[in-house]
C-alpha cells in the first residue's frame, strides 16, 4: 500500500503524464515494481494509460470530490468567485494537514503573477497566510511542542522560529486575519482568513498579490466577510444531518 501511494505521489501538476521510466525514477521504485502496481492500479481506475504513459485516473477525482473538504469547497465556490471579481487578485482556498496547507481552489486572472501554487499543492503552513490563519486556531501552547524546529523556509523572509511563528499566531487569531509578503515566494505577498466552524479552522481563504502593488480596497475585510459567507453555507448544509462532518470542541 505505501508503495502505491510512493507512486501515486510521483505524478504533480508538472508531470501529469508519465512513462514507467519516469515514474520509476520520481518514485524511487523499481521499475518491475512500478509496472506491478501499475497494473492493480489501472484496474481500480486509480491509473489510466494515456498514449505512451500514464496519467492519474478520474476514479480519484471522484473520491476526493466526496470528502467533507470538498463539499466546503463547492459551497464557498460563489463566494470565491465574487471575491475574485471584486478584487481582480488571486484568490485561493486551503486547509491543514498536519504542519501544510493543502490548496483546494485557486481562482487568477490570466496576467496575474506566477505562482508556484496550483491545486493540490502542499505548502508549509509556516510560510503562508492561508497556514498561519489556519495554525491559529490550533491549541498554540501545545502546538509549540510539536512543530519541528527550525521551521521549514521557502525564502529568506520565511519565519524560521516557532516561538515568532506562536507570538504571530496570537495576533493571527486575535485579529482574525493573517499575513505574509514574500515568505512563500519572492514578489507575492497575501492577506487570509480562516474558515472556523465549532472553535476550529476548517480552512482558509486568501487573496494574493504582488507584492509591489498591494490592492488599494480593503482585502483584509474582504476575506473575512467571505469567510464568514461560507461559514453560514456551512452551517445551513450540516444542519441538514451532516454535524459529524467537522470537529466539534470537547
Amino acid at each position: 500500500m505505501t508503495k502505491a501511494f510512493d507512486l501515486l505521489r510521483a505524478f504533480n501538476a508538472q508531470e501529469r503524464v508519465m512513462t514507467l521510466s519516469e515514474l520509476s525514477r520520481a518514485s524511487g521504485l523499481p521499475k518491475s515494481t512500478v509496472h506491478r502496481l501499475l497494473a492493480r492500479l489501472i484496474d481500480l481506475g486509480a491509473v489510466e494509460h494515456h498514449r505512451s504513459g500514464y496519467k492519474i485516473g478520474m476514479a480519484l477525482l471522484e473520491l476526493g470530490a466526496s470528502t467533507p473538504a470538498g463539499y466546503m469547497r463547492d459551497l464557498a465556490m460563489p463566494h470565491l468567485t465574487k471575491l475574485h471579481q471584486w478584487t481582480g487578485e488571486t484568490v485561493l482556498m486551503g486547509a491543514l494537514r498536519e504542519f501544510d496547507v493543502v490548496y483546494l481552489e485557486k481562482l487568477a486572472q490570466r496576467e496575474s503573477p506566477a505562482s508556484i501554487v496550483t491545486i493540490g499543492s502542499r505548502l508549509p503552513a509556516n510560510c503562508t497566510a492561508l497556514g498561519k490563519a489556519l495554525l491559529a486556531f490550533e491549541n498554540l501552547d501545545d502546538l509549540a511542542a510539536f512543530l519541528p524546529s527550525p521551521l521549514p523556509r521557502m525564502t529568506h523572509r520565511s519565519i524560521s522560529s516557532v516561538d515568532e511563528l506562536v507570538e504571530q499566531l496570537r495576533r493571527v487569531r486575535a485579529e482574525g486575519v493573517a499575513r505574509e509578503c514574500e515568505e512563500a515566494q519572492p514578489g507575492l505577498a497575501c492577506v487570509a482568513a480562516p474558515i472556523v466552524m465549532n472553535g476550529f479552522a476548517v480552512g482558509a481563504v486568501s487573496v494574493g498579490f504582488s507584492a509591489d502593488r498591494p490592492p488599494a480596497m480593503n482585502v483584509s475585510g474582504a476575506v473575512r466577510a467571505t469567510a464568514s459567507q461560507i461559514v453560514a453555507e456551512l452551517e445551513t448544509g450540516l444542519a441538514a444531518g451532516r454535524e459529524h462532518w467537522f470537529p466539534r470542541e470537547m
